[in-house]
């Protein structure tokens, strides 16, 4: 089918070719600043894998390039593994990354690889295992270590440590993470704390900025710039001299990257979101099951480009936002 090589670009001539799906919001950790209080959605109100592919394949012709899987957990879903290698097949994507918490990764990780994954995303605010289990609720960090670190030996060549930074509960071992850069490939992601949904009501004391958190590491030497590519996401990014890794931040709210930013976010029930912190959706899942064409999916897609907002409205201090929405639905 022949299309239109700027179909995703939108009203301020941002071109779109990043899409996160969350395919699952069912999680086997209750971290505090994601976890719903109003329980999972049932199986059946998810988009089944068919559903996501079909979506994928016509967002792809579109210009979507890279796809992240999110969740919840997206490795707690059934037949996840075999949905990987179909995703892998799909013509014109260039690349796949999965987001994880890591407690299943150890004994997944030969079969993510055969499935053709190659790039991990995984979610960790902490080393010390007692205060894991304090923001996780589950002790559970030596099995997510594990999972990193035959990563690191399987010779994955993309590994990240996504790190939510968080005043008063995290903020003495960001010096830790940053170490840890120096001697292995790992590229270590802080990411500012943004007060999101139920679960992130009342939590906005816990916000620290970018610019704090590299004074913090300063010890470890100066950052040298790194110049960053457009399918690298929002994350600002830096070396430590003469480290094998790489340290990045991610900051929504003290410097949003809105007028850069190049993503459409799935959600697990089939809404699309073109903003993380705006709560417009455009429903996927309503038209998929009432029998529509692949081109009434299509005028879905671009009309949810056409209507994706410049910015977010949610500043640091903010207490309520545009985004109410839960993270673990939107897929983060």
């Amino acid at each position: 089918m022949h299309t239109d090589k700027n179909a995703l670009t939108d009203t301020f001539n941002r071109s779109i070719n990043y899409l996160r799906v969350s395919i699952t919001d069912h999680c086997n950790l209750h971290c505090q600043y994601c976890t719903p209080r109003d329980g999972k959605t049932k199986h059946t109100n998810l988009l089944s894998y068919e559903e996501i592919l079909r979506i994928v394949r016509l967002a792809v012709e579109l210009g979507i390039k890279k796809v992240r899987l999110t969740g919840g957990e997206p490795l707690v879903r059934r037949g996840v593994i075999p949905f990987i290698q179909r995703l892998a097949q799909v013509d014109g994507l260039s690349e796949i990354r999965l987001t994880t918490n890591g407690v299943l990764l150890e004994g997944m990780l030969h079969d993510l690889q055969r499935a053709g994954l190659e790039k991990l995303n995984i979610s960790l605010d902490s080393l010390r295992p007692r205060r894991f289990e304090e923001i996780t609720g589950s002790a559970c960090f030596a099995k997510v270590w594990r999972g990193i670190e035959k990563a690191l030996e399987m010779g994955f060549p993309v590994i990240k440590l996504n790190v939510v930074a968080m005043r008063g509960v995290n903020d003495d071992e960001f010096i830790d993470f940053a170490r840890l850069t120096i001697k292995q490939p790992l590229d270590i992601r802080f990411i500012e704390f943004m007060p999101v949904g139920l679960a992130g009501a009342g939590q906005q004391a816990k916000f620290i900025s970018t610019a704090d958190i590299m004074t913090m590491i300063a010890p470890l030497g100066e950052l040298q710039p790194i110049k960053s590519q457009r399918l690298h996401g929002p994350a600002r990014m830096f070396k430590l001299p003469g480290a094998a890794g790489s340290l990045g931040f991610i900051s929504p709210l003290s410097n949003h990257f809105c007028d850069t930013c190049n993503r459409l976010r799935l959600t697990s029930q089939g809404r699309l979101r073109s903003c993380l912190l705006t709560d417009r959706e455009e429903d996927l899942k309503g038209p998929l099951r009432s029998g529509a064409s692949d081109e009434d999916i299509r005028r879905l897609l671009i009309q949810t480009i056409i209507n994706k907002p410049k910015g977010h409205t949610l500043t640091q201090g903010q207490k309520t936002g545009s985004c109410h929405g839960e993270m673990s639905r939107i897929g983060g």
